[in-house]
């Protein structure tokens, strides 16, 4: 699959892909596919709940309804305890996030009620029939703070919570809806916890490579490694424009169809996919989720780009991609255009696509951008994945008004009504780590009225997983300044 902002997106943190349809295993950032849940955790998870939700809360005319997903953990709670609540993502919201987690760490200490709401358009929370474009007008993040606003409210009301303080948690894209809620309904939410949330939104994120980039010349083969990806990409590029291209790469790289170098498209997915090998294990680095049967790192990576037992540079970059394609459970590495196009405009529930590909990229063509473009000059993964290939994609696969224009408005209409990187909120705290890509878009320094914590060697939404005997005195200690902040938030009258 390819590159997209969560979940950690926030709900798909406990899980790893096994998908071997014409995705590849990450896209703009994000992991997107089937899940292979846990055989370490023998419990039981909080049934399947139903909210009835209304369709458009802009609307007043619409009176259509629909039923939103969610979960319940109530074991901690004794009556006057806070009412924690997980924001869902782009992914199905998992149960696991209801018995593990460091928020549910934090809500045994502090007694609190605890909820997990999924986001509309993704999982098993269907507004519509199907994802037509035309249907998914309804997906935004604004109908998604609304949704959470609702909920509350009713919640409030059922259950005789008015008077308990509510927390909202969430990491990567519903890390910013924390931030965001707390902005916008902060009669409703006490105080957030904001993990690696993207705030500011940018069309062209081409900064995403640089991260990557200086995290992996953090491992022991520094430079040496970045050096060897630069040999790789250039050797590539010698190949695909050689008279006797194609076989060797095919068979090397265990392409799934032949590789035409007249088509631009396809060239610029396979050096884009290519390069996402390697921002997927940056951003997800030493994230506690053992249980997928590897524990592939940035240094697992540099060890094999710098061993010369592996052969030239392009023959080690063809190992990496081998090694990841068989971790996710994926026989070829699937690169067309074409069929990558298929699979998107695909807008029936049970398509792969329903998997959050097509909403999130709907969400990036309407909101967001956050394309992860080749266009940063200090990078060693070429420059075939240009900002124009990214905003096609959203014309190709939803049609011709689809266009930078409308991203171009979108994107500033996003920073205007959430105010971006000068966001100021009270009782918010915002975890980012040095190596995740998704911190240069993210408050990581203290400002008036923000509280950032920056987390040294960690990556994405690493404070959220369960504490681990392995995590290192940073995060531990990050862990502990955010608890010292729920705990202030709780005991304020």
């Amino acid at each position: 699959m390819r590159r997209i902002t969560c979940l950690c997106s926030a709900l798909i943190i406990f899980v790893l892909v096994s998908h071997a349809e014409a995705w590849k295993h990450f896209w703009r950032g994000k992991w997107f596919h089937k899940k292979l849940e846990s055989s370490s955790i023998n419990t039981h998870f909080p049934p399947d709940q139903w909210f009835e939700q209304k369709l458009d809360h802009f609307d007043v005319v619409n009176s259509k309804n629909w039923k939103q997903r969610y979960h319940t953990n109530d074991t901690f709670f004794e009556g006057d305890g806070p009412v924690f609540l997980m924001i869902g993502g782009e992914g199905e919201a998992s149960p696991k996030w209801m018995v593990q987690g460091m928020w549910i760490e934090w809500a045994k200490k502090f007694n609190a009620l605890c909820f997990q709401l999924e986001h509309r358009y993704y999982g098993k929370s269907h507004p519509t029939k199907n994802m037509s474009t035309k249907n998914l007008k309804y997906l935004s993040s604004e109908q998604a703070l609304a949704d959470l606003a609702y909920f509350i409210e009713a919640k409030k009301k059922e259950l005789k919570l008015s008077h308990n303080k509510w927390i909202v948690f969430g990491g990567s894209y519903p890390g910013s809806l924390a931030a965001w809620f707390r902005l916008k309904y902060p009669h409703l939410a006490h105080g957030a916890v904001a993990s690696s949330a993207p705030l500011f939104a940018k069309i062209n994120f081409k900064e995403y490579l640089g991260v990557v980039t200086n995290a992996l010349e953090t491992t022991q083969q520094s430079s040496q490694c970045t050096a060897a990806i630069e040999q790789a990409t250039t050797a590539l590029e010698d190949e695909i424009q050689s008279s006797s291209c194609c076989k060797t790469m095919e068979k090397l790289f265990s392409l799934c169809d032949p590789l035409d170098v007249t088509n631009k498209l396809d060239v610029a997915n396979l050096f884009e996919t290519l390069a996402g090998n390697f921002e997927g294990v940056v951003q997800y680095n030493k994230d506690n989720r053992e249980f997928k049967g590897a524990n592939i790192t940035i240094d697992v990576l540099c060890d094999m780009m710098t061993d010369p037992k592996l052969g030239s540079p392009l023959a080690r970059y063809a190992a990496v991609n081998n090694v990841l394609l068989g971790t996710t459970g994926e026989k070829c590495l699937d690169f067309k255009y074409d069929k990558f196009l298929k699979d998107m405009r695909s807008t029936d529930w049970n398509s792969s696509a329903s998997e959050g590909g097509r909403q999130w990229t709907y969400q990036t063509c309407t909101e967001f951008g956050y394309y992860q473009s080749s266009d940063l000059e200090d990078q060693p993964f070429g420059k075939r994945f240009p900002i124009e290939f990214s905003i096609r994609q959203c014309s190709d696969i939803f049609g011709g008004k689809f266009n930078y224009k409308l991203l171009k408005n979108a994107v500033a209409r996003t920073n205007f009504i959430y105010g971006g990187l000068g966001l100021k909120l009270d009782r918010t705290v915002f975890p980012n780590g040095s190596v995740d890509p998704w911190s240069a878009l993210g408050i990581t320094s203290n400002s008036t009225g923000n509280v950032a914590i920056f987390i040294q060697g960690t990556a994405h939404c690493a404070d959220m997983y369960p504490p681990s005997l392995k995590d290192s005195l940073e995060l531990t200690g990050a862990r502990n300044v955010i608890e010292s902040h729920l705990r202030s938030w709780i005991s304020i009258d």
